[in-house]
Order: C-alpha cells, then sequence, then structure tokens
C-alpha cells in the first residue's frame, strides 16, 4: 500500500510537471491550497477519492495507471509500455490549453517505422491544434496513393491513438502501423478472437490482407480529415461511383455469409 501512495505521489507531481503548471498554479485549478497539493506530492498526505477522479479526468489517464504506474519513466514526450502496451500521454498542451496535434508530413512519414518511438523523433513533429478534438492523444498522418477514396494524395487523416486492440470497430477506418508495411489507412475488419486484422481498401482495384494483431505497433482510430487541394468535378463524380461500388461489395460479401 505504501508503495502504491508513493507512486501516486510522484506521478502526481510528475504530470504537472509535464502540462508546465507550477504548484500554485494547480492548485488555483482546482481551487485548493497550495499547501495540500505539496502534501499530496511529497507523500504526507493523499487525495482522497473525489479527487482522484478530478485528477484522472484532468489527466485523462484511468486511476488505475495513476496509482498502480510508476509514470515518472516518462520523460519530456509522455509515454511508457505498461503490460506490453504503450500508453501516450494526451497531456502536452498549446498556449490556449489544447490538445496539439503531432502532424507527420511526407518526410517524416518515411522515417516514421523507425522514429516512431523515438522520443526525439516526435518532438521534432509539428503541431496543429483543433479545439473541437477533445479527450485523447491525436495524430495526423498523410494519404499516399488512391486506395482510400474520396481521400488523395494531399490528404490528412487525424487518428486518435488506441490503446487497446480490441477496442477496434469493425469496418471502421484506422491509420496502422506494422513492420513490414509501415504506415497504411485502411477499413479494419477484426475475426471473432481479434487476433488478425483484416485491411480493406475503399478503392475495389486493391485486394485486401491480413495481418497479426500482434504485428501491428501502433493503430490510430480516425477521427477527421483535412483536404489540401480541391477536387475536380471529374474527381467528385468518380468518387460517387467509388463509393457505389463500395457498398454492392459489401452487401455481396454479406449475401456470401449468410448462405
Amino acid at each position: 500500500m505504501k508503495n502504491l501512495v508513493s507512486r501516486l505521489a510522484k506521478n502526481i507531481a510528475h504530470l504537472r510537471k509535464l502540462k508546465g503548471f507550477t504548484q500554485e498554479e494547480f492548485a488555483d485549478e482546482f481551487r485548493i491550497k497550495k499547501s495540500r497539493l505539496g502534501a499530496w506530492e511529497e507523500n504526507r498526505s493523499s487525495p482522497p477519492v473525489e479527487m482522484l477522479m478530478i485528477l484522472s479526468d484532468f489527466f485523462r489517464l484511468p486511476i488505475d495507471i495513476l496509482v498502480r504506474h510508476d509514470l515518472t519513466k516518462a520523460d519530456s514526450i509522455p509515454s511508457i509500455d505498461i503490460g506490453g502496451q504503450r500508453i501516450l500521454f494526451p497531456v502536452q498542451v498549446d498556449m490556449k490549453n489544447n490538445d496539439n496535434i503531432e502532424l507527420v508530413n511526407l518526410k517524416a512519414s518515411a522515417g516514421y517505422l523507425d522514429g516512431y518511438a523515438d522520443p526525439d523523433f516526435v518532438e521534432e513533429l509539428p503541431r496543429i491544434g483543433l479545439p473541437f478534438l477533445r479527450g485523447g492523444k491525436f495524430r495526423a498522418f498523410p494519404i499516399k496513393g488512391d486506395s482510400m477514396p474520396p481521400f488523395k494524395e494531399g490528404s490528412y487523416i487525424i487518428g486518435k491513438f488506441i490503446e487497446d486492440k480490441t477496442a477496434i470497430r469493425r469496418g471502421h477506418t484506422y491509420v496502422v502501423l506494422t513492420k513490414e508495411e509501415g504506415l497504411v489507412y485502411k477499413r479494419i475488419y477484426p475475426d471473432k478472437h481479434q487476433k488478425v486484422l483484416h485491411l480493406h481498401s475503399d478503392n475495389p482495384r486493391y485486394e485486401p490482407y491480413s495481418v497479426a494483431a500482434r504485428d501491428i505497433l501502433e493503430i490510430w482510430e480516425f477521427t477527421c480529415s483535412i483536404n489540401t487541394k480541391e477536387f475536380e468535378k471529374e474527381e467528385n463524380d468518380m468518387t460517387k461511383m467509388m463509393e457505389m461500388l463500395t457498398v454492392v461489395k459489401g452487401e455481396l460479401e454479406q449475401m456470401k455469409k449468410k448462405k
């Protein structure tokens, strides 16, 4: 029990510093006395359950992680390996206290497989802010090729980091990082045991393929997109046709399963 309380004390101080707050500023944020915060961080007393819930919401981390794990192992880039999973802390903010979205441009995407877990690589990524994206860790990835219409090269997919692969929703789209394929943006259909993921392109010219869940290094769920080029009228017409083909393909697959 003492170890848990000690970890919590260190974690509160560490996460506060990652947020860029002084003790006085942090105490003001929660309308508590600075001396009370100091007692928590110095392990002279512990926050009540209600405050633990507030801190959990503020740092957007489960209470279990706040209490049980030594988060001081995460330095300037807030991430840590817990139970074989890499947890990213969504605590970096801009001057307006909005979450930063790390932008992986085309140049950075070429070296992403080697640098995704390197704090120096991530620190060099440019950042943008979208105030309507809250409650998670977000990163923007460039689109390559034409496998996922209507998105084309020059577009960016903004994904939310997924810690637990069993949270993947069947038929939804994700940015996936694997050792073999690097970064890809696909529609995912997990098998019933969530051990194999079938990756589909919305463009029927590209064949689906499968990867083992254990071989996935990172996965980011689609939240929104940014188009940097205007679509021509002909492209919009083609997009509608591709969407119709995708729907028909899906209906045929469902009919085959029912037989």
